[in-house]
């Protein structure tokens, strides 16, 4: 879809689109609550299932400097977004430790106020390699939320899929820096892929059981074309609730909010909960409410979008707030995305042929 400044869609935007208590809706009448932004697309770390280093080895041609965002453009996106109903902010990459000054543009982001006045949540997505050092830096510069992804608990595995030597330990350290320093709640994420990991499932949930962290399973997908994605691969959901439930029994808990993706379970002995996120065998499509900004600002409206909108060019070109607010409520009026429902329609023949955006571009 093109994104258009028109009168006629400006007029939409300002009227049908924009309802004081909702903010704007996409075409299947879900609002506009969590942005998620890209500060950069490097990552020190080269993970076989997000950036294998068979793709993106030394020759790899990242974005230059200029071609990011800048703080300033990510303030007024973000700015317009919460006029449009966003309450959360999310600073995701690649690694988004990397982005050089990255508290000033928390400290920016943590400033902005809802309509009503409210405070906006500011979250971070990290591999936590450089939470030892930035935890409290992160914290007075208004972070609230944190996500950190530890895919298992040993070493040797832990090194072998970041690819680049790095201890676990040192992630756990930097962990239990960032609560130190009043940053939370914290949420620990594990990519499950069967047959590298997925024998860690139950390690993982007696670790973190008792700590102040909620550990997080993620099902394997298929978000961009680098990671060689099957099926086969996919720990279903069901699966990881079965297996840890055998060790620890499980309740389930209703969602806080709409739109959440993990489903969330709590031990039956009180001792903390896990989440379980499985776009891939019980997709939540019709509940999405996220959009994405890439690093050089195009505005994603699916995690396997094909194609972005061009913000920059807005931005660059001289567009007013109210310019770029109506192309950005246009672009959500006429999403109608829904990609992890129809996976299963589609053969692997059609999926591996579909166009998909890495997710070290778009953020996870």
């Amino acid at each position: 879809m093109a994104i258009s400044t028109s009168r006629e869609t400006g007029a939409r935007a300002a009227g049908a689109l924009r309802l004081p208590s909702v903010g704007l809706v996409d075409a299947r009448d879900r609002p506009l609550r969590d942005l998620r932004i890209s500060v950069t697309d490097r990552c020190n770390f080269r993970c076989v299932y997000c950036m294998p280093r068979s793709v993106f080895g030394k020759d790899y041609a990242f974005l230059d400097r200029d071609e990011l965002l800048s703080f300033e453009e990510i303030e007024r996106i973000s700015r317009i977004a919460v006029a449009h109903g966003v309450r959360k902010l999310r600073l995701t990459g690649g690694e988004p430790l990397l982005r050089r000054g990255i508290e000033e543009l928390i400290s920016r982001l943590a400033a902005l106020r809802t309509p009503e006045g409210g405070k906006v949540e500011i979250a971070l997505t990290t591999n936590g390699s450089a939470l030892a050092i930035k935890a409290q830096a992160l914290k007075d510069a208004g972070l609230d939320r944190l996500t950190v992804s530890v895919d298992t608990l040993d070493d040797a595995l832990f090194q072998r899929m970041n690819d680049v030597r790095f201890p676990v330990t040192r992630v756990l350290e930097g962990i239990e820096a960032a609560h130190e320093a009043g940053i939370g709640p914290i949420k620990i994420n594990m990519v499950v892929k069967r047959g590298l990991n997925d024998h860690e499932i139950e390690p993982m949930a007696a670790f973190f059981k008792a700590t102040p962290y909620t550990l997080r399973f993620i099902e394997y997908m298929d978000v961009g074309t680098s990671n060689g994605w099957d099926l086969d691969e996919v720990v279903p959901a069901a699966e990881i609730v079965e297996r840890i439930g055998a060790l620890f029994p499980l309740e389930p808990l209703r969602a806080r909010a709409a739109g959440e993706t993990a489903k969330r379970w709590q031990y039956a002995d009180g001792s903390g909960e896990i989440g379980i996120i499985s776009s891939v065998t019980n997709t939540f499509c019709g509940t999405c409410n996220r959009a994405r900004i890439s690093t050089e600002g195009r505005l994603f409206t699916c995690l396997f979008a094909t194609e972005g909108h061009d913000l920059r060019a807005l931005l660059r070109g001289g567009a007013s707030d109210a310019e770029l607010s109506r192309a950005m409520a246009g672009i959500w009026h006429a999403r109608d995305d829904r990609y992890s429902e129809i996976r299963s329609e589609l053969t692997p023949e059609l999926r591996a042929a579909r166009p998909r955006i890495e997710m070290s571009y778009i953020g996870g």
